[in-house]
């Protein structure tokens, strides 16, 4: 997801949509800590994408007070 699409999202789907990336990173580094994957940069790229969610919903923070 870009940041542009993030950015067209409104906050309530924005943490809705963070809580499922949050999900799916953990359950991800469960199952490479179980067996690797075959891409473990899978796990990189989710971790980015949870962090640009999480800006996104700070700088709405910040702008709205």
């Amino acid at each position: 997801m870009k940041i542009a699409e993030i950015r067209d999202l409104s906050t309530p789907e924005l943490k809705e949509r963070l809580e499922v990336e949050v999900k799916a990173y953990n359950q991800k580094k469960i199952n490479h800590s179980i067996s690797p994957l075959d891409n473990p940069s899978v796990i990189t790229r989710s971790r980015r994408e949870i962090a640009r969610m999480k800006t996104e919903l700070r700088q709405r923070e910040l702008t709205n007070k």
